[in-house]
C-alpha cells in the first residue's frame, strides 16, 4: 500500500515558477514509477511526466517538456515537479500518482494522491 499527497500548490504569474511535491508512504517506494497528471476545469485528466523507480528514467507530455522537471528524493520518499516559464493554460489540479511498471498510457496507475490547485494569479 501506497499512500500519496501532494502539496506546493498556489497561485503563480505568468512565465513564473512553482515546485510540488508528491510525499509518499511506504517502505518499498523506491520500486515505483511515480507520475504527475493534472485536470484543468471542464478538460479530461492528462499525463504531464513520470520518472522510474531509480529516477534515472523520465518522460514527459509534449506541452510541458523543457518547462518541467520531474525528480525523486528516495531517501525522503518524495518526488518533485519543478515547472518553470508556467502558461496560464497550465492551470489545473495536479495529482502524483505511482505504478509497480512503467508509466504507459494504456495501464492505470495503482495509487493516486488527492491533487494540489495550481492557479494563475492576477
Amino acid at each position: 500500500q501506497v499512500q500519496l499527497v501532494e502539496s506546493g500548490g498556489g497561485p503563480v504569474q505568468a512565465g513564473g515558477s512553482l515546485r510540488l511535491s508528491c510525499a509518499a508512504s511506504g517502505r518499498t517506494f523506491s520500486s515505483y514509477t511515480v507520475a504527475w497528471f493534472r485536470q484543468a476545469p471542464g478538460k479530461a485528466r492528462e499525463f504531464v511526466a513520470a520518472v522510474s523507480g531509480s529516477g534515472r528514467a523520465t518522460n514527459y507530455a509534449g506541452s510541458v517538456n523543457g518547462r518541467f522537471t520531474i525528480s525523486r528524493d528516495n531517501a525522503k520518499n518524495t518526488v518533485y515537479l519543478q515547472m518553470n516559464s508556467l502558461k496560464p493554460e497550465d492551470t489545473a489540479v495536479y495529482y502524483c500518482a505511482a505504478a509497480i511498471k512503467w508509466y504507459s498510457p494504456r495501464d492505470d496507475m495503482d495509487y493516486w494522491g488527492k491533487g494540489t490547485l495550481v492557479t494563475r494569479s492576477s
